[in-house]
């Protein structure tokens, strides 16, 4: 039996990910459906990188603005309406292109891989939650340090799980490969220095482009500054400036170091495609 056809284009941050999977789609006859853990809450718009209508080209796009940032958006979540992406692509004889970053949330939709079914440890989580996020950070690290390299480890609802399934299990169980589908990976990268300064621009970019307008209306509109943290990287940085606990210029610094970090891990991940 012939596997569907489906393009994963993936790679660091900042390396051009959305507009060579809409170059790819035009070429291909394709739909785009965006793997990034923060793109599919609404209004976190300039601080993740959407892209915009007039960047899309024409192009369908899945799976941004499906859930609300008040909500907690999991990798099971993530899967079944990619997952009913795929389906639905395929039968209308276009080619689904699965684009974005967030490796965990690739793995999960293109491998279909089973999730350990680990109940919430309500007292672990009462002696966590209270916890800086680099002691949550350094836990996990001991425990597991195969998901710790995959996981956004600037979002501590994402640390909290993977240290009680850890704590339950031992290890978060490795992924399962399936041979669900025909995949073609596309990586994008570019020298460490050169992506550095590529992070950075971007950055200055959206800062220009009122990223923080977008943090303070995010505020307005009800979404606390502690869930913002939660969100990670841009969104926990600026909470940290609006709420007062570091300075215009630190948060810009420290964002493209953490940034940076970042992009180091997804470079690890996704080198296991090629």
């Amino acid at each position: 039996m012939e596997l569907p056809k489906i393009i994963v284009v993936c790679g660091p941050t900042a390396t051009g990910k959305s507009d060579k999977a809409v170059e790819i789609a035009l070429q291909k006859n394709g739909e785009v459906i965006s793997a990034d853990s923060r793109q599919v809450y609404r209004g976190l718009d300039i601080g993740s990188g959407k892209i915009t209508s007039q960047e899309m080209k024409g192009v369908p796009h899945h799976l941004l603005d499906v859930a609300d940032p008040q909500d907690v958006f999991s990798v099971e979540d993530f899967v079944r309406l990619g997952e009913e992406a795929i389906t639905d692509i395929i039968s209308r004889g276009k080619l689904p292109i699965i684009c974005g970053g967030t490796g965990f949330y690739i793995d999960a939709l293109i491998y279909g891989t089973q999730f350990p079914s680990v109940p919430p440890n309500l007292a672990l989580r009462k002696q966590l939650e209270h916890l800086p996020i680099e002691q949550l950070q350094a836990k996990l690290q001991k425990l597991d340090p195969e998901r710790y390299a995959s996981l956004d480890i600037y979002n501590p609802v994402r640390l909290v799980r993977a240290i009680e399934i850890a704590t339950a299990l031992g290890t978060v169980p490795p992924l399962t490969h399936q041979n669900k589908y025909d995949i073609e990976f596309v990586y994008l990268d570019f020298p460490k220095d050169i992506l550095k300064e590529r992070i950075a621009a971007r950055l200055d970019a959206r800062l220009a482009c009122g990223m923080l307008d977008e943090a303070r209306h995010l505020y307005d509109q009800g979404l606390s500054y502690e869930r913002m943290k939660q969100l990670g990287l841009e969104y926990r940085y600026m909470a940290m400036h609006l709420c007062n606990e570091i300075t215009y210029q630190e948060m810009r610094d420290l964002l493209v170091i953490k940034i940076g970090q970042y992009a180091k891990r997804q470079r690890v991940w996704f080198k296991r495609y090629l």
